[in-house]
């Protein structure tokens, strides 16, 4: 029977695929249920390895869940992203990966399950549209075999167990590369102005990390778009257009409201919003300190020495290296077997516009001298999962030329060998799991330089074989990952870890712990905490990012007087601390500084104003610098304006000041 889906020629680099059938083909209406319960088996089998424990890792990032339950209270900090219903500072992103969350806590009420269940979800999406989008090009195995490796990607499996914005931002591309797609198919400016929207609520999700994409999109529709030049370019600016509008309203809301009117842009030098997307998520993160690094510190300091290895070294190299090598090669080759298809093909168009994001993506992750963390690496994972998937398939249906024979071969001994390194970077059984791998992989890789011999049969079981060992090690990792609690704001993925800030070898960040809630690796011992920070004594457990647990009497007098009309219950240097208060009390505490308590915001004059006005009850001394250079400015002064001003209390082991009661 021949394949179903994508007709290549093997005596010619003709490759074609028919589009998928209609509602009413025979085919449609009878006889696909095991296809469509092999896409319910992946989906629900993504949905197990998202939400299997998730309650585990607690609030997660305590950063971004302060701002959903402020926003759970306040639809004014829904809308700007603040951290606290109080309407102080927002956060050091756009605020649209905090909406599907703050409605959701809204819904259902505070929880560790209200936060992270729909990142969990976007996953599973993602998967899904991930599916769709290589099925329509390459067939439904190929779409199963991409969404498997997706859901397998350590990275993803993560991040999709996260509350940082990197989940609604992965999704959100993997749509909209769909929607590109499906307009380059038919030249239609509909499907490419609606990836033009998705790519500007991207930026609403985290700026300008959503544009990376764009220069693969734009050039897999004007080489393919099967339309004149003219009409080609005037849809790509339509779509720039739709992106534009999409992005710049909630731009022009933030920069046209007064100041006075709206809490102080986080991370940014002078309250702007395009001081922000310019300075400390823009340039700040690309070339590093002095390039428009903003208050929340955007310069240097983390990730490593840049470079073409950077990927592929420390933790990065395990959380989403393992198929990187055999994208490149199977999406080379790939090219080359159908050079002399027709300009509009499908399959090319597919190669060219997933690479284009792999390769413009992962060069500047790379490269970038600012800040640089492991877990960005997400964004790439649904390239490379397609990638091997469609240009895989290419070739494997033009098996029967020596070009795609040794393409095939090739990115199967280069998989195998990497997976090889990347398992003996950990201990235990992974150690052991590396050995069966390579062998499987040599194995996998003679037979696929012999498949145009093998009965159809053995053929199935070889590239069955060389699937199965290229996700093994991603998936063990991905099993790892999900078991292990992630909180605080650098997380990693897999068993291997290091200390310090970065992304070179042996130096990733991430605050893993065992199930017992000791601390691997990654980070000081830190407990998780299902549901509600644990009250317990003392602000511990921080770290950078890493937020901590509130001293049980502490939070108690927080809770006192609380309906009294104050504006803030508490007030202290850094979002980490303020979000732990925050979380254990439900009540608005002002971030000082913001994320690492060096943002000019508020200043000494205007803390001054809040507390003679009755707005603030109390002071929490020490609080969590949350990077380099935190604390200084404001923070500073305003620490010692009240150690002067006020009357120092030690509750449990921390020093709190009321302030409605000067000395």
């Amino acid at each position: 029977m021949a394949h179903p889906t994508v007709q290549l020629d093997r005596s010619s680099s003709e490759v074609t695929a028919p589009p998928p059938p209609s509602a009413d083909h025979p085919r449609t209406r009878a006889g696909l249920t095991p296809r469509r319960a092999s896409v319910v088996v992946l989906l629900a089998g993504t949905a197990v390895l998202y939400l299997w424990s998730l309650s585990a890792s607690g609030f997660g990032n305590s950063f971004y869940s302060a701002a959903v339950q402020a926003g759970s209270q306040s639809w004014k900090a829904f809308f700007y992203g603040s951290l606290d219903a109080g309407n102080a500072i927002t956060v050091d992103k756009p605020p649209a990966s905090l909406w599907l969350m703050a409605l959701s806590v809204r819904i259902f009420g505070l929880s560790s399950w209200s936060i992270l269940v729909p990142q969990a979800l976007l996953g599973v999406a993602t998967v899904g549209v991930l599916y769709a989008s290589v099925r329509r090009t390459s067939g439904h195995v190929a779409g199963l075999v991409a969404g498997a490796l997706l859901a397998l990607t350590p990275a993803a499996t993560l991040m999709f167990r996260f509350n940082n914005p990197d989940a609604l931002l992965v999704f959100l591309l993997t749509l909209a590369t769909y929607l590109t797609l499906r307009a380059t198919e038919k030249a239609s400016a509909k499907w490419l102005v609606g990836a033009g929207v998705l790519i500007g609520f991207a930026f609403l999700t985290k700026m300008l990390q959503a544009f990376l994409v764009l220069p693969a999109f734009a050039l897999v529709y004007l080489i393919a778009a099967p339309t004149t030049l003219r009409k080609r370019v005037l849809h790509l600016l339509a779509a720039f257009g739709a992106m534009v509008v999409a992005l710049g309203w909630w731009v022009a809301v933030v920069e046209l409201v007064p100041e006075s009117w709206r809490p102080y842009v986080g991370g940014s030098t002078n309250d702007s919003i395009l001081d922000l997307v310019f300075g400390y998520n823009g340039l700040g993160r690309i070339f590093g300190q002095g390039e428009g690094a903003g208050g929340g510190g955007g310069g240097g300091g983390f990730g490593g020495a840049t470079g073409l290895t950077r990927l592929f070294a420390g933790v990065s190299g395990g959380m989403i290296a393992w198929l990187i090598p055999a994208a490149l090669v199977l999406a080379a080759v790939a090219l080359v077997v159908i050079r002399r298809a027709e300009r509009s093909n499908r399959v090319r168009a597919a190669i060219i516009v997933w690479t284009g994001w792999l390769v413009v993506t992962g060069l500047i992750f790379s490269f970038m001298a600012g800040t640089y963390h492991d877990y960005y690496t997400v964004a790439l994972a649904p390239a490379i999962a397609a990638v091997v998937a469609v240009a895989g398939q290419a070739l494997w249906q033009q098996r029967g030329g020596w070009v795609a024979r040794i393409g095939l071969a090739v990115a199967m001994l280069g998989t195998a060998g990497w997976a090889f390194v990347l398992l003996g970077r950990a201990s235990g059984a992974y150690q052991t799991l590396r050995w069966p791998v390579l062998a499987l992989g040599l194995l996998a890789a003679a037979g696929l330089l012999m498949s145009h011999l093998l009965p159809r049969v053995l053929a199935a079981v070889v590239i069955a074989l060389a699937v199965v060992t290229a996700g093994a090690g991603p998936a063990a990792y991905a099993l790892n990952t999900a078991a292990t609690p992630h909180t605080g704001s650098i997380v990693t993925a897999g068993p291997v870890s290091g200390g310090g800030f970065g992304g070179g070898p042996g130096q990733g960040a991430g605050r893993r712990l065992d199930g017992q809630g000791r601390g691997t690796q990654g980070g000081p011992p830190q407990t998780p905490t299902p549901g509600a920070p644990t009250r317990t004594g003392g602000l511990g457990g921080g770290g950078f990012g890493g937020g901590g647990t509130a001293d049980a009497d502490l939070v108690a007098l927080l809770e006192q007087d609380s309906e009294a009309g104050y504006t803030w219950v508490a007030a202290t240097t850094g979002s980490q601390s303020a979000a732990t208060y925050q979380l254990a009390t439900e009540l608005p505490v002002m971030a000082i500084g913001g994320f690492t308590g060096g943002d000019p915001s508020p200043t000494l004059a205007q803390f001054q104003a809040d507390v003679s006005g009755g707005k603030i009850h109390y002071y929490v001394s020490g609080g969590n610098r949350g990077g380099p250079g935190g604390g200084d400015g404001p923070a500073t002064e305003i620490a010692s304006w009240v150690a002067a001003t006020f009357t120092a209390t030690t509750v449990g082991t921390t020093t709190v000041y009321d302030l409605t009661q000067p000395s």
